[in-house]
């Protein structure tokens, strides 16, 4: 059976998360069913990050195996022709060998979280975004994420309900822009912890609010101690941006 990559594109307000969770709407199940009115017999779609409920993807990455081969134009158009009105849309599709794993295969995961720093409350970015209405302090915000680059115990950004086998992460990237009163946090790394940018963003936003003196940041982790985490970042502002493979690195 050919195996083919996809990237994939959604609005995950609609959706309970990424993974299929019974009778709850998600990415997965929308994609399966477009996969079997495609090609008539049930296809499990693997995607690389199982993304929460209200998260957003730009660059997910997904694969399936089909019974047959397809041109894979064909296949992008025909899923996106059969997930309609599910906000999710399928923007390449290429065939792979059958050793590629859309999840186990990915060498990185690049997040994008979005803050709206303003005092007027949001219309057309609402649910894309979380809005804090007093200024945010960038410089120390700056200074306390230095503290998270690198490979640490990350016990205090990890969820509770967090099934990885240890908290140990190595996090490659993390980086503050600001344009106007838009505020991107950007994280990169192999793999994250259930909940763990969202902690971290929420925990800089302290910082950022003057609720926290930036060095609290380096004592929260250095606790290892979920208690010690601040408030948990909306769902809203996080955007799975792309994923990395040995073939393409972004």
């Amino acid at each position: 059976m050919p195996r083919y990559r996809l990237w994939i594109e959604y609005d995950g307000g609609p959706f309970a998360g990424w993974q299929r969770q019974g009778q709850l709407p998600s990415v997965q199940a929308s994609l399966e069913r477009a996969a079997l009115a495609l090609c008539g017999m049930p296809c499990e779609v693997i995607g690389a990050g199982r993304t929460d409920s209200g998260v957003h993807a730009l660059g997910q990455c997904a694969h399936l195996d089909l019974p047959k081969s397809y041109v894979p134009a064909k296949i992008r158009d025909a899923l996106n022709a059969f997930l309609r009105p599910d906000p999710v849309a399928v923007l390449h599709a290429e065939e792979v060998s059958a050793d590629f794993h859309a999840r186990f295969s990915a060498i990185a995961r690049h997040y994008r979280y979005r803050i709206i720093n303003r005092r007027s409350p949001l219309t057309l970015e609402t649910n894309r975004a979380w809005r804090l209405a007093r200024p945010l302090d960038l410089a120390a915000m700056r200074e306390a994420a230095a503290d998270l680059r690198g490979r640490h115990d990350f016990s205090t950004f990890r969820d509770s309900q967090c099934q990885a086998d240890s908290p140990i992460r190595t996090l490659d990237r993390v980086e503050i822009h600001a344009e106007g009163n838009e505020i991107h946090l950007c994280f990169s790394a192999r793999s994250f912890l259930h909940r763990q940018v969202r902690s971290m963003v929420g925990s800089l936003a302290e910082i950022g609010l003057g609720r926290w003196p930036p060095e609290a940041l380096r004592e929260a982790l250095e606790a290892r101690d979920r208690t010690r985490c601040g408030q948990v970042a909306p769902a809203c502002g996080l955007y799975l941006i792309s994923v990395d493979y040995p073939d393409i690195v972004r």
